[in-house]
């Protein structure tokens, strides 16, 4: 018997590679406008801002990507006059060379698969392009009215598995792997970074790459 049902993943950063992603399209959209930015500190200043716009009133993701790409863009030097780039770069965003070939032997295995993400559900619908298998459960930031660690994507989620064995595996600490531990859903969060864990965010699993939790589910 299957240990776990159902495993739902978080999308970017955990099935795609959303710091390459991020990064590219500020390299391309700043030289598009004559600016070099220091390509180290792109991701960190995005990652500084876009949580904290994220816990205010809610709005669609594409508003998030584009106030949070400001926010960073100041702090690296570049005023930019068009926000929307990355909500525009996102759809060629690609999976973790990892990916596809995990999900499809958690797939082969008998496991349904789902994505809870921070997202809006047209870019999901775009991302999902990238993907060799289909999900069997979505449950978006658009859909729900709020973003992660905040708890309503989870318990959506819950109230469509029911009382099945249920896995959620992520790479983010901070939005995924606490708020479950807070819940008592089983996590795996795939470390692709050597982050240490944040104060209740000791996963159930702990995985390196998404081939890790592929052998130990398979």
């Amino acid at each position: 018997m299957k240990q776990f049902e159902i495993i739902t993943f978080d999308c970017y950063g955990t099935l795609i590679d959303w710091e390459k992603g991020i990064r590219e399209a500020f390299v391309r959209a700043a030289a598009e406008d004559g600016v070099r930015l220091d390509e180290s500190r792109i991701v960190t200043e995005y990652s500084a801002a876009e949580p904290i716009i994220e816990r205010g009133h809610y709005q669609r993701y594409r508003s998030v990507l584009g106030d949070a790409a400001d926010h960073a863009a100041r702090a690296l030097g570049w005023r930019i006059n068009y926000t929307g780039f990355l909500a525009d770069s996102l759809p060629s965003w690609k999976p973790f060379a990892d990916t596809n070939s995990a999900l499809e032997r958690l797939k082969k295995a008998g496991h349904k698969l789902g994505i809870l993400s921070n997202v809006d559900n047209d870019l999901l619908a775009a991302s999902r392009k990238h993907f060799t298998v289909d999900f069997d459960l979505v449950v978006t930031a658009e859909e729900v009215g709020s973003y992660k660690p905040a708890p309503m994507h989870f318990l959506a989620a819950r109230e469509r598995i029911g009382s099945v064995r249920w896995l959620h595996a992520a790479q983010s600490n901070f939005h995924d792997i606490v708020p479950t531990n807070a819940l008592g859903i089983s996590n795996a969060w795939i470390n692709r970074r050597s982050q240490k864990p944040l104060t209740g965010g000791t996963p159930t699993y702990l995985y390196t790459d998404l081939n890790g939790l592929a052998d130990a589910m398979t």
